[in-house]
């Protein structure tokens, strides 16, 4: 069927004029403010029987945000990735990696002499 149906566009079947009344009441709700370092202000919507927190993260920026507009908490501090090497050279000492290194290539030219086959 093309075009000229009696169809109603954009409503659901069993909804009322308002939709109001056979939902209910709306429960009481408070808007909160919260406020991000970097000057977002996002207001949440909570009932009024919740409890609200006291930090919210920022839907603009993702950064932590609190109640207090003059002091907003700071960013948190964010360690850079680190590779394997890095953490290997944390646990030992240039001498300890040398050692190992040497341990190694000597038991490679102990097992090329007696035959074995190295991949």
């Amino acid at each position: 069927m093309a075009g000229g149906g009696n169809a109603i566009r954009g409503s659901r079947v069993g909804a009322g004029p308002m939709g109001e009344a056979e939902r209910g009441e709306a429960a009481p709700r408070q808007a909160v403010t919260y406020f991000c370092a970097n000057e977002h202000r996002s207001v949440v919507t909570f009932s009024t029987e919740a409890t609200t927190p006291d930090t919210w993260d920022c839907p603009k920026c993702g950064l932590p945000a609190s109640l207090d507009s003059e002091n907003p908490p700071p960013a948190p501090k964010i360690e850079p990735y680190k590779t394997h090497l890095a953490y290997v050279k944390e646990r030992r000492s240039d001498q300890e990696a040398a050692d190992i290194l040497d341990e190694a290539l000597e038991l490679l030219r102990s097992r090329r002499k007696s035959g074995d086959i190295i991949f």
